[in-house]
C-alpha cells in the first residue's frame, strides 16, 4: 500500500463494504503505546474500548499514561467514496510512516505500519523463540 502526498491511504476493497455495514465507514485511528504503529478501529468497537479505558483508575501513573496516549491521539476518520482514509500529520509522524505502508488485520482492528519498519519487526519476532515464562496462561492453553 502507498501513503499519498496528502497523507491518505486507500483501504483494500475487500474491507470497504464490511466497514460500510459495520460502522458506516466511520473509523477511529490512534497510536499503539508499545510499537510505532497506528491502530484503526471501527467506531462502535472504539467506543467500547474507550469506555473501558476511561473506567480505569486515573490515579495509577501507568493507567493515566495509557489514557492520555490512546484517548488523546484518537482521531475519528471516515472512509471516503474512493476508499481513502486521511491520516493526520501527528499520527503519521508517531508511526514513522513513509510512502510504503502495511495494513495488518488484527481481528476487530487494523494495525498500520511503515513497510520497512514492519519487515524489520517481523524478522525480529520470527527469530525470537520467546520465553515461555512470559506467556500468559490463557495463551498457553490456546489450541490453534
Amino acid at each position: 500500500m502507498s501513503l499519498d502526498a496528502k497523507g491518505r491511504i486507500v483501504l483494500p476493497a475487500r474491507y470497504r463494504e464490511r466497514l460500510l455495514e459495520a460502522c458506516a465507514s466511520q473509523l477511529v485511528v490512534t497510536i499503539d503505546t508499545d510499537q510505532p504503529c497506528l491502530l484503526m478501529y471501527p467506531l462502535p468497537e472504539w467506543e467500547s474500548i474507550e469506555e473501558k479505558i476511561e473506567a480505569l483508575p486515573s490515579f495509577n501513573p501507568t493507567t493515566r499514561r495509557i489514557q492520555r496516549l490512546l484517548i488523546g491521539h484518537a482521531t475519528e476518520v471516515e472512509v471516503d467514496a474512493n476508499g481513502r482514509v486521511l491520516l493526520s500529520p501527528p499520527l503519521r509522524d508517531y508511526a514513522r510512516l513513509g510512502k510504503k505502508v502495511v495494513l495488518i488485520g488484527q481481528g476487530k482492528k487494523f494495525e498500520l505500519w511503515d513497510e520497512a519498519l514492519w519487515n524489520e519487526r517481523l524478522d525480529t519476532w520470527l527469530d525470537d523463540n520467546g520465553d515461555d515464562d512470559d506467556m500468559p496462561a490463557a495463551l498457553a492453553e490456546l489450541t490453534l
